[in-house]
């Protein structure tokens, strides 16, 4: 399954006082990868090491469920997640990229790959609409709480 969607960060339609810097936007999105249950309240538990300046990898419990991944960063406009197959998991990757394509409009483009084709039987063609509306608002609320952290002094900006 292939899913993309934008979230808007600056545009005119959205009040000026709410507003982030790229480098308050980019600190939240980082913050996403290295203290996720800031952002994912059902996650017990998270374990980060750093491979590079530019490379972690994480062990997520959910439970009894563990989830390995890797998230590389590409400063100030890429983050992707990659999850190896584990398990019944198959493998898929997170990309979010942060876009300025006009004048006071920043936007974070999130899209979803799991590799696996579009189900033909209308239940899997149903979860996988369930998949969809869940990232969205997942997605909603990262922005939101970075939002929220950045307008209280909560980021911390290098």
């Amino acid at each position: 399954m292939l899913f993309e969607h934008i979230v808007e960060i600056n545009h005119p339609n959205i009040p000026s006082n709410q507003w982030l810097t790229l480098d308050q936007l980019w600190q939240g999105l980082v913050l996403r990868a290295t203290h996720p249950k800031l952002f994912v309240p059902h996650l017990d538990e998270c374990h980060v090491g750093e491979i590079d300046d530019y490379i972690i990898s994480r062990e997520l419990h959910y439970g009894k469920l563990i989830i390995h991944d890797q998230v590389t960063f590409t400063p100030h406009q890429h983050v992707h997640y990659a999850v190896p197959a584990q398990g019944e998991i198959p493998a898929s990757h997170l990309h979010m990229h942060i876009e300025t394509p006009q004048e006071n409009v920043m936007i974070v483009r999130f899209v979803y790959n799991d590799h696996q084709p579009e189900p033909d039987n209308p239940s899997d063609a149903m979860v996988n609409d369930f998949r969809r509306s869940a990232y969205l608002e997942s997605d909603l609320d990262i922005i939101r709480i970075i939002r929220e952290r950045a307008l209280t002094g909560q980021l911390t900006v290098h």
